[in-house]
Formats: C-alpha cells, sequence, structure tokens
C-alpha cells in the first residue's frame, strides 16, 4: 500500500471513529449529587435510548430544592420504573375527571417518583449533541431507594416535606374525617387507596409537617428500600383533631 493510500484508509478510519462517537453518549467523569443526609427525588416523564438501552428519563430534584432535568435512572430498577410509571399514567387516564364518591370533587393526575436516601451518583453524557445527566443507580445501595406517589403538582412540596426536620409519616384509618375534605388532600387519600386497587401501589399514607399541614400519598411496593420503611410502614395513625 502506498503512502497515499495509508492516508486515505487512515483518514477513513478517522472519519468512522468520529461518525461512531456522535452515535454513543460521551462520558464525563462522575459526580455525587445531593447531600449524604437528603432526600433526592427522580420524577420519569418518559423514556430514552441510552448505551444500547430503554431508560427512564425525567427529572432529578435534590433535597435542597434544585431541580436537574434531562436527568436520566440507568441500572437497578430502570425497567420496573418505566413499567410502574406507564401504568401510573394509564390509572390517570382512566379516572382524572371522575368524581370522588366521598367528597364529590374530581380526581386530579398523580405522580410517580422515585426517592434515594443520600447522595447520586451522576454522570454527564452527551446524546445528539445534547447534555443528560445519567443516575448511575447500580452504584446505589438498594436499601436506599423506594417509590412513592402524589399529586403530580405537589411533587416537590413532598420532597420538601421528606427532608423537612420535624416531619413524619402516618397512616389514615378508613373512617378518617380527611375523606370527607372537599378539597385536593381529602381527594388524595381516596384516589391513593384507589390506585392501590390496581397495582402495587398501596395507599392512604399522609405526611405531617411541623405545621400540621398534611400531604396524602402511596407507595410503590415493587421498590421498596428498608432503609425508607418508616415512610412504607408508619407507625402513627394520624387525627387531625392533634
Amino acid at each position: 500500500m502506498g503512502p497515499a493510500a495509508r492516508y486515505a484508509a487512515i483518514a477513513a478510519a478517522l472519519a468512522a471513529a468520529a461518525a461512531l462517537a456522535l452515535l454513543l453518549p460521551a462520558q464525563r467523569q462522575a459526580q455525587h449529587a445531593g447531600t449524604p443526609n437528603g432526600y433526592q427525588g427522580f420524577i420519569p416523564n418518559g423514556v430514552i435510548s441510552y448505551d444500547g438501552h430503554q431508560d427512564p428519563a425525567g427529572t432529578l430534584m435534590l433535597d435542597n430544592g434544585t431541580a436537574i432535568r434531562d436527568a436520566i435512572w440507568d441500572g437497578q430498577y430502570a425497567g420496573t420504573i418505566i413499567q410502574n410509571h406507564n401504568q401510573m399514567v394509564q390509572l390517570n387516564s382512566q379516572w382524572v375527571g371522575r368524581t370522588d364518591p366521598v367528597n364529590h370533587q374530581p380526581y386530579v393526575p398523580l405522580q410517580d417518583l422515585y426517592v434515594i436516601k443520600g447522595q447520586v451518583p451522576i454522570q454527564q453524557a452527551t446524546i445528539n449533541g445534547q447534555t443528560y445527566y445519567v443516575i448511575e443507580a447500580d452504584k446505589i445501595n438498594p436499601a436506599n431507594i423506594a417509590g412513592f406517589y402524589t399529586y403530580d403538582k405537589w411533587i416537590p412540596n413532598f420532597i420538601a416535606a421528606m427532608n423537612m426536620p420535624g416531619t413524619y409519616a402516618a397512616g389514615l384509618p378508613g373512617n378518617s374525617p380527611v375523606f370527607t375534605w372537599t378539597n385536593t388532600t381529602g381527594t388524595l387519600v381516596y384516589q391513593t387507596q384507589l390506585y392501590g386497587q390496581y397495582g402495587p401501589f398501596p395507599g392512604r399514607y399522609v405526611l405531617v409537617l411541623p405545621n400540621k399541614t398534611i400531604i396524602p400519598y402511596g407507595v410503590n411496593n415493587d421498590v421498596a428500600g428498608a432503609a425508607l420503611s418508616n415512610f412504607y410502614t408508619p407507625n402513627q395513625t394520624y387525627n387531625p383533631s392533634s
């Protein structure tokens, strides 16, 4: 092979490598987001093709309120998150707009989220020219990951409440007067119980903030890390008169 042919072969190889690089995520140095004692939340809103497979895409909300958009959950529970998020979307399409038979208010859209206790390992990846933030889920202790759901507009409040000193979780008895409240809170306690009949989504739980505000929520039994068991099996019962 003459010099011209060798140069042509090298140029072709470099061009092929450059073309391949455009199709693969460009990795950067891994980082950690959030604080060691905080609760971070991943809120899925779709699916993306990453590193040869489908992963959940969405927003990572940190314990200080920072929202990292264009986040990708890669690793353990990725398929479960996709499946359960799709089921939540389906339940919303079936029930939102119908009327709660107890408080006579319309059902509202519910959103699933996946809470990580402690710091979250992430790294940047460039896919088709856009920067994404990849959560390296396989590096997280599964005991520190748990799934929840609540009213979609209250997700930031839910994460903030989990990180607020003095907040505690409680269950509601079936005859709780909260069911009759003619507001979104009253609707949610019944709606989370309703969704629990159609999937691994038991509800009728509340976060009780120090100012006595409550945020109703449900849990995801498919992603139930032991380190968050106080939110899954609260040992208190909420009484609105207390």
